[in-house]
Formats: C-alpha cells, sequence, structure tokens
C-alpha cells in the first residue's frame, strides 16, 4: 500500500512538472514572438497592441465556446463594455492611472458577462445565438444613444492615460502600450492555463461533453456557465480596456457585431478548446488580413475568405488542433 502511494505522489508530481513545463514554454514562445515583433515591426507597433488586445477577447471567447460549449456571436458586447468602462472612467471621472483604468475594465466587462450570460444561457441551441446576437445588437445601439457619456457615432475621445507607474508614458509610437499590453497577455494567459486545468475547468468541459450527466451528479450547471462567463467578461474587458488605452478613443465598433463574428473565426481558425489554438487564430488573421489588404485592397476579403475555406476544410480542428492532432498520431506510429 505505501509503495502504490509512492508511486501515485511520483506520477502526481512529474504530471504538475510536466504542466509548469508548458506553461514556461507557452510564456517563452509568446514573449518570443513579441520581442520578434517588436524587432521586425517596430514602426506598426499600433497593430501589434491591437492584435494583443483581439487575442484576450478571443480566449475569453474561448472560456466560454471551446471550454463549455456556449455558442455565442455576441462578446464583443463584454469587450465594449470594458472599453467604454475605462474611456468612461478617464474622460468623465478623471481615473487616469492605467492600472486603476485597466481594472474599471475588468469589473465592466465581468458584469457584462455576468448580465449576457444571464440572457444567453436561458437558451440552447440556435434560440441562444439568436439571444447573443439581439445582445450585441442592443449594446451597440444604447452605446450609440448614450452619447452624452459614449460620444455616439462620433466616439469617445479625451482619453488621456498617466504613465505606467509614473515612469513609462504611452508615447506616440505606441512602445509602451505594446509592452504593458504583452505582460497583460501573459499574465491572462498564465491565469487561464490554471482556472481551465482546475476542478472548475474540468467541470466546465464535462458539461460542455454531457450537461445531464453532470447535472445529475449534483453539480449547478447554470451556476457553473454563469461563473464562466463572467471571468470570460473579466478577459474580454481587459482586452477592451487595453484597447482605450492604446487608441485613447473608443468608438462603436468595439460593440460591433462584426467584431463578434471575426472573434469567433479567429478562434476556429485556430482551434477551439485550446488556449493556444486562440493565441494562433487570432495572430494568424489578423497577420493575414494585414498583409492581404495591403497588398489587394479591392478583393481582399475573397482571399481570406478562400483561406478559411480551405482551413475548415482540410484542418476542421484547427490550426494548432489540426497540428497537434498530426504530432500526436506520428507519436503512436514511432511507438
Amino acid at each position: 500500500m505505501a509503495l502504490t502511494m509512492n508511486t501515485e505522489t511520483l506520477s502526481t508530481a512529474r504530471d504538475r512538472r510536466a504542466r509548469l513545463t508548458r506553461d514556461a514554454v507557452g510564456v517563452l514562445v509568446i514573449l518570443a514572438v513579441a520581442v520578434l515583433g517588436y524587432l521586425l515591426f517596430p514602426n506598426n507597433l499600433a497593430l501589434l497592441t491591437r492584435i494583443t488586445a483581439i487575442a484576450l477577447l478571443v480566449l475569453s471567447l474561448d472560456l466560454v465556446t471551446g471550454y463549455c460549449g456556449v455558442a455565442t456571436l455576441g462578446h464583443a458586447a463584454l469587450f465594449g463594455a470594458g472599453a467604454y468602462g475605462a474611456g468612461i472612467a478617464a474622460a468623465h471621472f478623471g481615473i487616469t492611472d492605467p492600472i486603476a483604468m485597466l481594472a474599471v475594465g475588468v469589473v465592466a466587462g465581468a458584469l457584462a458577462g455576468l448580465v449576457s450570460g444571464a440572457v444567453v444561457l436561458r437558451a440552447h441551441g440556435l434560440p441562444q445565438l439568436v439571444l447573443s446576437i439581439a445582445i450585441i445588437h442592443l449594446a451597440h445601439e444604447a452605446a450609440n444613444k448614450a452619447s452624452g457619456w459614449t460620444g455616439g457615432s462620433d466616439g469617445l475621445a479625451g482619453i488621456m492615460p498617466d504613465a505606467v507607474f509614473g515612469l513609462y508614458p504611452f508615447d506616440l509610437w505606441g512602445r509602451t502600450a505594446y509592452v504593458f499590453g504583452i505582460v497583460l497577455l501573459i499574465a491572462a494567459f498564465v491565469i487561464l492555463r490554471q482556472i481551465v486545468r482546475s476542478p472548475f475547468g474540468m467541470l466546465c468541459r464535462g458539461i460542455k461533453q454531457d450537461p445531464l450527466r453532470v447535472r445529475a451528479m449534483g453539480a449547478s450547471v447554470h451556476g457553473t456557465l454563469i461563473r464562466m462567463y463572467a471571468i470570460s467578461g473579466a478577459v474580454a474587458g481587459a482586452g477592451g480596456a487595453l484597447n482605450a488605452l492604446s487608441t485613447q478613443v473608443v468608438g462603436l465598433d468595439s460593440l460591433s457585431f462584426t467584431l463578434s463574428a471575426e472573434a469567433l473565426v479567429m478562434l476556429v481558425l485556430g482551434g477551439t478548446g485550446s488556449l493556444y489554438g486562440a493565441l494562433i487564430g487570432t495572430l494568424s488573421f489578423l497577420w493575414f488580413e494585414d498583409v492581404v489588404s495591403a497588398a489587394n485592397p479591392f478583393h481582399w476579403l475573397t482571399i481570406v475568405g478562400a483561406l478559411l475555406i480551405a482551413v475548415v476544410l482540410f484542418a476542421p480542428k484547427g490550426l494548432y488542433g489540426s497540428l497537434a492532432a498530426l504530432l500526436e498520431r506520428r507519436g503512436r506510429t514511432d511507438r
């Protein structure tokens, strides 16, 4: 019996070390890509910061769609809530400390996640999708009508964040915003890796696979999904706040259906149910979109559409999911 316990302890320790190693590798890859982007595109840091902000949105979408199986096309409402929360705090209440603005965006996104989750989770399947679309349109119209607070169609301007820790001002070249965004992305990635591997994260995966069985075990399916929606909203709100900090203006495009749909496309492109897939899908889509639109301004949407069709047909698990499956099959063959 003692030998069995020692074996189990060693196995648990090995698994923990393996997980920590994978997390460390993930962080190092993010850092390497960030440094490479900084060195290769020093004059286009605004685009790289935008990619970082959208990556947070796609990560948050992966939490509810990839890990919980909740279909939504209105997730930009959470991103926009964070952007407008941080922007309104700065423009109307004089809260210009970047960390405080980020905190406001996170709270606003989490609250928006609670509200939208309570609505979306009342339905299943196609009605759930329709509810999510209704939410993003309602949020867009509400922001447009509340022009005294949001600036309406002209956008919310007058956002002037202070220097980070009083030392690093948001410069014209976007260096501070880019570094701030990368640090935020790494922090979110590490936290979310812990969440999706925790018992709570495993419960969410179980709900996606068989909610009836999870309910029969005595777990609260609705309560679990609401909590994950709130966490997802906090991550999306952080992305929105980063976008407000970097551009110093918040427009209605932060609450657009187009942004919600593109976020879902990026997630499918990279692979659902994987944080790595969300990051790869975001980077691939936005980089490809920027390159193709510059090379062919009139037909770039056709080229992007052809790429997405090819990925869905030949890599149905997404870029990361298909590559991981291929490596796993080769590993089995080598054994």
